[in-house]
Parts: C-alpha cells; sequence; structure tokens
C-alpha cells in the first residue's frame, strides 16, 4: 500500500511508539497520586509537557492538555466568547475556510446571540491581515485563523494576524493541527492567544492533544470534575498519550529541516506529474503551502470514484478533510476560492510524509492518469 494521506493522519513515529509502550507497562499510576507510581506519572506528564512547550516555544505552564484538536478548538473559541461576552463583546471574526471543528463551533456561538463574521479568502485560500484588520470593530472578542489548511494545504499570514489582534487587544485563536510538526512554530512571534494541536497529525497517537492558552488569557472548562489541568480540564491525564505526543513532536521538530526539504521534492514532482493528465488544476498556493500537500482537481471526474480506482491500485488518498467523509456536498473550501461545485467533487487530497518515495509519486502519477483515463473512457457515448 502507498500511503499518501498523512493529512487524514499520520503512522505513528518509532520513537513515539517505543515511549508509549514503555509507559504502557511501567507508568500506570494516576498522576494525581501521591505514592510512588503516581509521582512516576506526574513527573513523566511534566517532561512531556515541558518537551512540547520548547517545540512550540511556550512555557509548560501555558499548556492544557486533552484529546485533540476539536476540543482545543472548542474550547478556546467558548473561552473567549464567553470573556467578551461580559465584557459587551460578541463579534467573532473567523474565515469560511476553517475546520468544521471551528465552523459548527461558532454556528453554534452565532445561535447564542454571538455576531459572526467569516471573511472570504483569495482564489489561493489566503486571507490577509488587513482583511482581518478592517472587520475588527469595538465589539469584537476574537479573531480565529487556522494557521495552514486542511484541504489545500495553503499556509496563512498568522503572524501577521496575530500582530493586528495584539494592537487591537483583540484575543486570536489559531488552529494549527496541519501546522504542528510541519511548520516551525512560535506562539511569542505568532502572537496567538490560543493555539490548538493534535497529535496524531505528526506521528503520536490519537485521541491526545493540547491547547496552548497564553498566560492571563481566559480559559472557561468545557469538561467539570477533578482538578486536572490546574482545574480547566478535568480528567485523569493519559499519560502514555501524552508521553508520546511529546515523543512525536520532538522528533518532528528536531528533523523537520531535513524532512521538510525530502518531502518538498516529491510534493512538487507528484503536482508536475499530475498536472501532465488533461483536465486537471492545482488549488490553493503553489509556493505558500504546506511541504506534503497536493491538492488536485480533475474536471468532470468524481473524486470519489478516482479514489475507488486508486484504491484498487493500492494508493490511499483522500478527496477531502477525513472529517467531513461521507458528506454529499462539496468541499466548502474548494468553492470558498471559487471553485464551481462540479469541479470541488472531483478533487482529490494526497498528502505525504517521512515513509513516501520518489518510486511511489511516479507510481501515483501512473495511477493516477489510469483512473482518470478509465472514467472518461466510460462516460463517452
Amino acid at each position: 500500500m502507498i500511503y499518501a494521506d498523512y493529512a487524514a493522519t499520520a503512522p505513528m513515529r518509532p520513537a513515539a511508539v517505543k515511549v508509549m509502550t514503555a509507559m504502557l507497562e511501567e507508568v500506570y499510576g494516576n498522576p494525581s497520586s501521591l505514592h510512588g507510581p503516581g509521582q512516576a506519572a506526574s513527573a513523566a506528564l511534566s517532561s512531556a509537557r515541558r518537551t512540547i512547550a520548547e517545540c512550540l516555544g511556550a512555557a509548560p505552564s501555558e499548556l492544557y492538555m486533552n484529546s485533540g484538536g476539536s476540543e482545543s478548538d472548542n474550547q478556546a473559541l467558548r473561552s473567549a466568547a464567553l470573556a467578551g461576552a461580559a465584557k459587551g463583546k460578541r463579534h467573532i471574526i473567523s474565515t469560511v475556510i476553517e475546520h468544521h471543528a471551528v465552523l459548527n463551533t461558532l454556528e453554534k456561538l452565532r445561535q447564542e446571540g454571538f455576531s459572526v463574521e467569516l471573511l472570504q479568502p483569495d482564489e489561493d485560500g489566503i486571507v490577509t491581515a488587513d482583511q482581518v484588520k478592517r472587520a475588527i470593530r469595538p465589539d469584537t472578542a476574537l479573531v480565529s485563523v487556522m494557521y495552514a489548511n486542511n484541504e489545500i494545504g495553503t499556509i496563512l499570514p498568522v503572524r501577521e494576524i496575530g500582530a493586528v489582534c495584539r494592537e487591537a487587544s483583540v484575543l486570536f485563536h489559531s488552529d494549527a493541527v496541519q501546522a504542528a510538526g510541519h511548520l516551525p512554530i512560535r506562539v511569542g512571534e505568532d502572537c496567538v492567544d490560543y493555539l490548538s494541536v493534535s497529535a496524531h497529525k505528526f506521528g503520536g497517537p490519537k485521541g491526545v492533544g493540547a491547547l496552548y492558552v497564553r498566560k492571563g488569557a481566559p480559559l472557561a472548562s468545557l469538561i467539570e470534575g477533578g482538578a486536572q489541568e490546574r482545574g480547566k480540564r478535568a480528567g485523569t491525564e493519559n499519560v502514555p498519550g501524552i508521553a508520546a505526543m511529546a515523543a512525536a513532536l520532538r522528533e518532528s521538530c528536531d528533523r523537520m529541516e531535513e524532512e521538510n526539504g525530502r518531502v518538498m521534492a516529491l510534493r512538487d514532482a507528484l503536482t508536475d506529474g499530475l498536472l501532465r493528465i488533461p483536465g486537471t488544476r492545482l488549488n490553493g498556493s503553489r509556493t505558500r503551502r504546506l511541504p506534503g500537500n497536493v491538492n488536485i482537481c480533475f474536471e468532470g471526474l468524481e473524486g470519489e470514484s478516482l479514489l475507488l480506482l486508486l484504491d484498487s491500485r493500492g494508493i490511499a488518498a483522500s478527496s477531502g478533510s477525513a472529517c467531513a467523509s461521507g458528506s454529499l456536498d462539496p468541499s466548502h473550501v474548494l468553492t470558498a476560492i471559487g471553485l464551481s461545485k462540479t469541479l470541488a467533487r472531483g478533487s482529490l487530497r494526497f498528502s505525504l510524509g517521512p515513509g513516501n518515495t520518489a518510486e511511489e509519486i511516479r507510481e501515483i502519477v501512473s495511477a493516477a492518469a489510469w483512473a482518470a483515463s478509465r472514467l472518461r473512457s466510460m462516460m463517452r457515448p
């Protein structure tokens, strides 16, 4: 099997598997317990928190461990909204291309009386800092703009947007689920107040993530119960998962420059090869995009049909966000950047990672050309 769906989830890194296995077997205590096994678990949790903080340029006390990106997005948005409402500020700014964890939470907040303004990107999927600056009002409580788009791979100008928000004293959240471990994130320089990350996107286990919260930024609890995570996220911490997340992020950051150079070369070769197939077009910026992301539309074809044919040839790809799988609607990201619904339904997302090779890229291009040709021949009268 050729795996080209790293944006949906990445295989666990060997270092993460090793750490997690050791923790499951040896560090079994509850980190809130005062006895020896509990304190060993607490020490492992603290060590993992320090590692993750170092990778993001944060202080360990600014990280809250949780179940992943969706929980982080929900907690950040609701915390900022509640704090804003207490001051009479009920206006929230985001973009139409956010992940549904953000968009659906914003819709809930809209139903609760908040005013939500979604900015439109350009044809490459970029929302500018100037757009955000013009949208900010005296009653703006929060701006939420993703670090990099999960479908088309476009990297947003988060640092510039963060500077605009900081100058206007508006809280700023960024969903960095696709960026963490793949782009050099420094939360201080990016001027973010909240940042969401998820372990399984960079080779950690599923069901584990973290929310960065700048010191002094408001944070409300989503889950009530015990005093874990300084009283802001109840529930016994998943120490093996958190330790594995830290190991995966550490390795991803340490090898980022080398791996990104190799993966970008594969990405560009795949892009060039796919664009030689008649009736194709690249979605998103050619240059300002995640190292491993290639999103291509095949005019007149259905993405799901192409995926099934590719799967029959041992190639795993995607037709968009894995979280939207099963939806009959075309990608909201692709329609937002100007594609028709018909063209958007013919999109494929290939996302590459450490396990891919140049030979695999050639096989993907060959299989995609075969699949497109076969489907088009079946459509001819």
